[in-house]
């Protein structure tokens, strides 16, 4: 996918999340979301969703070489196709970078692909926050195309009143980012601890 896919990080993870909860189901979406949680508290939060992805998808194969060691050689996969195409395009395409940037007709095709990736990084968006504010999802066909739609009914209060809070915190508010986190996690900490959920 890495190879593939134009526009960093988080269009590549909308196509992973998609493809390894929905077809391959090789997790399921709140361990995707997990994994994405843990992920986004390093730098660098593609290679360890990936890793995560990778290790579980070989941890849980049906094939002969499973559990450690099918996630182990999993994930070495996973490192090698994600850091090998990187290395080829920069030792390969770097005499080349100086004679693209003057390209008309490039810099018009590389404008309508990072609108694309607009696009792709929204549908990540959503589909991350479909499945943490609803607890269930419905496959819907609607003619050729299929559609996930949240069940109304499994909605997550809790959920939805922190991401309330995080969007006062950061648009009415102004606190920034960090100031916005600490509120948040230190909120549903509380709520976590007042409902008996424990820690």
């Amino acid at each position: 996918m890495a190879v593939v896919t134009v526009g960093g990080a988080y269009a590549v993870l909308a196509y992973v999340a998609q493809d390894a909860v929905q077809s391959y189901q090789w997790l399921s979406a709140p361990e995707m979301l997990a994994g994405l949680g843990l992920a986004e508290t390093t730098p660098g939060p593609l290679i360890l969703v990936l890793q995560f992805v990778g290790f579980l998808a070989g941890f849980r194969a049906p094939e002969a070489l499973t559990g450690v060691p099918g996630g182990i050689a999993a994930s070495a996969l996973v490192l090698w196709v994600t850091f090998a195409p990187c290395f080829v395009f920069v030792f390969l395409g770097a005499p080349w970078i100086e004679r693209l940037q003057e390209n008309k007709a490039l810099s018009g095709a590389l404008a309508a692909i990072t609108a694309a990736v607009v696009g792709v990084v929204a549908n990540l968006a959503v589909w991350f926050g479909l499945r943490v504010l609803f607890r269930d999802m419905q496959a819907v066909q609607l003619g050729p195309l299929g559609v996930e739609l949240p069940v109304l009914t499994s909605l997550d209060l809790t959920a939805l009143g922190l991401a309330i809070l995080s969007a006062v915190c950061l648009f009415r508010l102004k606190l920034g980012v960090v100031k916005t986190l600490g509120v948040s996690a230190g909120t549903g900490l509380l709520v976590r601890l007042a409902l008996g959920l424990g820690a």
